[in-house]
């Protein structure tokens, strides 16, 4: 088993190109190169898309969810590849199967994101992602991400 790594929200900006409101990953608790991922996304009142996705009940959209277990598993990459992201590199989210929203998350939640490294094939990296709210499941996916250089190809 590899060694585990935590990292804060500006080693999280180091490696992701994402920035708010879309940066959906607020801390890694531990990342396991090459195996695993378990970060933190703390989910606010004042997220941009609450005031206009069910108003009066505010609830994250599943998108949401879907795009914060992504930038999860594009962190895992970049830590198992050993890449430091710059501008010409990058890992785009190009494959999602058997996405399921069991449980709503709402302000207030703290959603833990996992994800873990299934295979890579071609530069294709897959991986299984489950998102949790304490210890319910609120949703879960299978990943694909590629790394720019594959995406031309």
């Amino acid at each position: 088993m590899s060694e585990s790594i935590s990292l804060d929200i500006n080693a999280v900006m180091r490696l992701l190109p994402h920035r708010y409101p879309f940066l959906m990953v607020d801390r890694v608790i531990e990342c396991r190169k090459g195996e695993s991922i378990r970060a933190i996304k703390n989910v606010t009142a004042n997220e941009p898309f609450f005031p206009g996705h069910f108003p009066h009940r505010p609830v994250m959209p599943g998108v949401m969810i879907i795009e914060a277990l992504a930038q999860a598993a594009g962190i895992l990459a970049f830590v198992t590849a050993d890449v430091v992201p710059d501008d010409s590199t990058r890992f785009y989210f190009v494959g999602i199967d058997k996405a399921r929203f069991r449980k709503p998350v709402e302000p207030g939640d703290q959603v833990v994101l996992t994800a873990k490294l299934e295979r890579t094939m071609r530069g294709i990296w897959k991986f299984s992602a489950v998102a949790y709210v304490g210890d319910a499941e609120v949703a879960s996916a299978e990943l694909m991400v590629a790394p720019e250089t594959a995406q031309k190809a």
